[in-house]
This record gives C-alpha cells, sequence and structure tokens, in this order.
C-alpha cells in the first residue's frame, strides 16, 4: 500500500468525522429550538416539557407545582403523583401519547382543571389550563398556590382530629396555637367560661419533657400527661400524652406492694423475693430475725449469691464440703427454684433446722421462703421415738399382737405374731385387711366361729367389751384369742399358746376375761385326765 493512498484514506476519514460533528451540533441547536418555542409558547403559564420522565424544561409555575410535591423520585414520578387523583386514568393514557398525539383531560373535581397533552418531535407537552376559559389560556401560579392550600388544609385537618393535646409557644413562653384538643383543655380551667380569650392560657408547666399534671382547679384536677417537647428557632412545640391510666396503675402497684409488705410483716416464715436479675427486692422482717442479717445490708439489693454467700459465712446454711461444690449447689438451687422444683431441709450447725422452698413468680422473678421447723422435727422426732418404744415393748411380749383401725386395715404388729403365724405384715407392701388375714388365721386352726365375731368385733362402732376364746391350731397347740378395744376406734387382737393340754375342748367362752379363760383351761384339763 503506497503512502498516497494511506494520506487519501486519512482526509477521506477526517472530513466524515468533521461532517458528523457538525450535523450533531445543527440537530442539537434544532433541539433546543423546539423545546424553547415549545415552553415560550406558554406565555409563562403552567408547561412542562418531558423528554421521557426526564424534565427538559418548565415554567416557573410549574416548577414550584413539582416543588409543592414532597417525596423523593424523578419529576415524572412527582407530576403524576399530582394528576393522578384529579385525572383518573392520565398515567395509562399518556403511555399512549406517541401513538394519539393529542390528549385533553377535564377534572371531575371542583377545581375545575383542564390538562392538554401534546407529543411534539419526541417529546412531551403537559399544558394544565383552567377549564372555565374558552380561549384556554394558561394556568398561572394559582395552580401552586392551590396544591400548597391544599396540603394545609390536610395538615389542619390532622392536627384539629388529633385526640391529644398540641400547642405551640413563643420564646417568651406564650401559647400562640393549639389544636382543639387543647382548647377544649384549657376552657375546663375556666369553669362556666364558653369563650375563650387570647393568648391561650398555659395550661400546664412543662420545662422539658417528661410526665406533668394539669394546673387546673376541679373537676379536671388531678390529670397527667407525658409531655414531649420538640425545640424550635422561634419557640417550641408541645406534645401532651394523657398518663391518667399509668398513673393510677402506678399508685395501684405502690398500694399492693405496701400491703403485701404489711402483711408479710406478720408472717412468722421468712420472705425473700428476687427479681430476673436475683437482685433482693422484697423482704419481711422474718427474714431478718431467722437469718440475724442486719436490715441495711437486706435493704442494699444484694444478689441471691451474695445473700446466700452471707448466710453461710454467719453459719445459716449447712457447710458444704468444698466450696466449688456449693457453688455449684447455688446454681442448681435457682434453676430448680425457678422451675417450682426447689425444695430442702437445711440442718444447721446451730442445731435448728430449715424448710427452704423455691416458688416462681411472673417475669422471671423468683422467691424463696424460709421456715423454722425445728420444733416440727422435734415433735416429729419424739413421736417417732415414742413409736419405736412401744413397738419394742409390744415386741418384748410373747403373746401375738395385731392392731387394727376401725376400718379394719392393720395399724402395727409384734415379732410374736410373725413368729406365730408364720409372716411379718411389717415387711409386706400392700396393706393388710382384717378380712384377708382372717382368712389366714381360718385356714392354720380348726374350724371356729371366733374369726366372724372378730371381724364384727373390730368393724362394730361405739363402744365395746373384752372378748376371750380358744381354738386349736392344725398342729394340735391350743391358742387363746382375744379382743379388746382401744382409743380411737381401734382394736386389738391378742393370740397366746395355752400350756394346758385339754384347753382344746374350750369353744368360744363368750366374754370372759383371759384369766378366767385360762382356769376353765386348767379345770378341763384335769378333768379330761
Amino acid at each position: 500500500m503506497s503512502p498516497v493512498f494511506i494520506l487519501w484514506l486519512f482526509v477521506l476519514c477526517f472530513v466524515a468525522a468533521l461532517l458528523a460533528l457538525l450535523a450533531a451540533a445543527l440537530l442539537q441547536r434544532r433541539f433546543e429550538r423546539r423545546a424553547g418555542r415549545a415552553v415560550a409558547e406558554s406565555h409563562g403559564g403552567t408547561v412542562l416539557l418531558f423528554d421521557d420522565d426526564l424534565l427538559l424544561d418548565a415554567t416557573a409555575a410549574a416548577r414550584a407545582l413539582l416543588s409543592a410535591m414532597r417525596g423523593s423520585g424523578t419529576a415524572w414520578q412527582r407530576f403524576l403523583t399530582w394528576a393522578s387523583p384529579r385525572f383518573p386514568g392520565i398515567e395509562g393514557q399518556l403511555q399512549q401519547l406517541p401513538e394519539l398525539g393529542r390528549i385533553t383531560f377535564a377534572s371531575p373535581g371542583a377545581e375545575g382543571l383542564t390538562l392538554v397533552a401534546e407529543w411534539q418531535g419526541g417529546l412531551r407537552r403537559i399544558t394544565l389550563l383552567e377549564s372555565h376559559i374558552e380561549s384556554r389560556s394558561p394556568l398561572i401560579d394559582a395552580l401552586s398556590q392551590q396544591a400548597q392550600t391544599a396540603e394545609l388544609e390536610e395538615l389542619q385537618a390532622v392536627s384539629d382530629a388529633a385526640p391529644t393535646p398540641i400547642w405551640r409557644e413563643d420564646a417568651e413562653g406564650v401559647v400562640v396555637w393549639g389544636n382543639p384538643a387543647y382548647v377544649a383543655l384549657a376552657l375546663a380551667a375556666v369553669p362556666g367560661s364558653s369563650a375563650m380569650s387570647w393568648p391561650l392560657p398555659q395550661v400546664m408547666q412543662v420545662p422539658a419533657s417528661g410526665r406533668f399534671p394539669l394546673a387546673m382547679p376541679a373537676p379536671a384536677a388531678g390529670r397527667w400527661f407525658d409531655c414531649h417537647v420538640l425545640a424550635q428557632p422561634d419557640g417550641r412545640v408541645i406534645y401532651a400524652l394523657p398518663a391518667d391510666a399509668a398513673v393510677q396503675a402506678e399508685q395501684a402497684l405502690g398500694n399492693f406492694v405496701q400491703t403485701l409488705t404489711k402483711t408479710f410483716a406478720h408472717l412468722p416464715i421468712g420472705l425473700a423475693i428476687f427479681d430476673r436479675q436475683r437482685r433482693l427486692q422484697l423482704f419481711n422482717p422474718a427474714l431478718t430475725d431467722l437469718t440475724g442479717l442486719a436490715p441495711e445490708f437486706l435493704s442494699a439489693r444484694p444478689t441471691l449469691f451474695n445473700l446466700l454467700d452471707t448466710m453461710r459465712e454467719a453459719g445459716m446454711i449447712p457447710e458444704p464440703k468444698d466450696y466449688k461444690a456449693w457453688r455449684v449447689r447455688l446454681a442448681a438451687l435457682e434453676k430448680s427454684a425457678a422451675d417450682g422444683l426447689f425444695e430442702e431441709t437445711w440442718p444447721l450447725p446451730s442445731g435448728r433446722t430449715w424448710q427452704v422452698t423455691g416458688r416462681p413468680h411472673p417475669q422471671g422473678a423468683l422467691a424463696l421462703l424460709f421456715q423454722d421447723i425445728s420444733d416440727e422435727v422435734t415433735r416429729t422426732r419424739r413421736m417417732r421415738a415414742d413409736l419405736e418404744l412401744g413397738q419394742s415393748v409390744i415386741d418384748a411380749t410373747d403373746e401375738a399382737i395385731a392392731v387394727f383401725s376401725a376400718a379394719g386395715m392393720l395399724v402395727m404388729s409384734n415379732t410374736a405374731y410373725a413368729r406365730l403365724w408364720g409372716q411379718d405384715p411389717s415387711v409386706m407392701t400392700a396393706e393388710q385387711g382384717l378380712s384377708i388375714m382372717v382368712e389366714d388365721w381360718r385356714k392354720a386352726c380348726a374350724p371356729t366361729g371366733f374369726w366372724g365375731q372378730a371381724l364384727a368385733y373390730v368393724t362394730q362402732p361405739g363402744p365395746r367389751d373384752r372378748q376371750s376364746a380358744v381354738t386349736r391350731l392344725n398342729d394340735g397347740r391350743v391358742l387363746a384369742c382375744r379382743l379388746a378395744p382401744l382409743a380411737g376406734g381401734a382394736s386389738l387382737i391378742g393370740f397366746a399358746l395355752d400350756p394346758v393340754p385339754g384347753a382344746a375342748s374350750l369353744q368360744m367362752l363368750g366374754s370372759v376375761d383371759p384369766p378366767a379363760a385360762g382356769q376353765a383351761a386348767r379345770r378341763a384339763g384335769r378333768t379330761s385326765g
């Protein structure tokens, strides 16, 4: 390829690029003249020129109208926000503007507006007119003013409908504006007055945001409001929310706590209530009497662990084997008490005995009850010792003894009974009734009517006499039986092996004392001999 050809090719490319730039400049100038002419033809009315959703130009009135529409978005979106409620279906019609060329909309509302949309060289030209003017002259700045007035009316309606008092004060604290709720509240400050002078009276002193009462006489006295202050350059705006229900609830809660405190003050059981952070919130005097802890310490709201550690140092808690195990036990105590499952008996080093119970409360709270049961434990131990002593006494007798309740259930028996009948009721799991035991006795003895008499005797109400009888075991041994009443409707049945051989001939001697029965048996033995 020759240099001359390359030179000519470069010159041709340069000329083509220069012609393209010239054509673009001419098109741009033509576009600017067309856009300027489209807006200039509006004679300063309300005209907007859009390229798709891009605002190319607008008159001053049109720009004021768009500025009145608050919110984010493009100019086209703000225009549709204003036009859609006034011209229903306008958005869909404007999409067909390139095919239709020109569209005219009449507003059905009382505003009396007409919108003319034209397609001019790929641009949308929007013109707003007053429909009652036959010449359809462009709408002047009254349209933007109308939008601002509509917004002002909406804001006024919102403030008028607010159920809470709202007012504005100037820099000197003078009330310069108030909504109807505030005016009604201010009228209550002057009983019998139906007119309101200007400026409005100040119904309450509000130095800053907070809860304040009304500064007015009855019947409105005692009303409370939660006030929120909004500072402004030339004054402030105050919003007052009614707080009567909250104040009454707090007063009721305070009265309830005082009632509980007075009630707990007379309880002999120590009470400690902890919140969800396990800090002591409430205690009664019995807790200080039991633990010996100073009221100042308890009033400082110690935690659960601090309280138990202090009690441990004072010897009010069973001493653990090691401190690590003690901390683990405290954690288990808190968890089980929160679940409502904690109940322990603490034998203290001082010899006293406490019953400690944990109960969960709403909102994660926890209550611990400390009760001194030393006297009950002493009585229980004494009763157990008495029972063991009584059992050892009847175990030391040779007579087989069984004691039944008024309902016919076995209460106690001795070792002689277990040795005689070959069974120990004290080690049997099921409850032993007289009817079951009579069957065992009947199988081990010769036929006799004593067993039916024993059944009737044990279940018989009212006073009873002692009874006795003699029967024979299947192995030939003579068995002397007796029935005796006990306190509380209980009954005693005694069995003794009679050493007199001739006693086997005696049957159901009736209501005779055991000595008489023995003498009769001995006489029978001598006769048979």
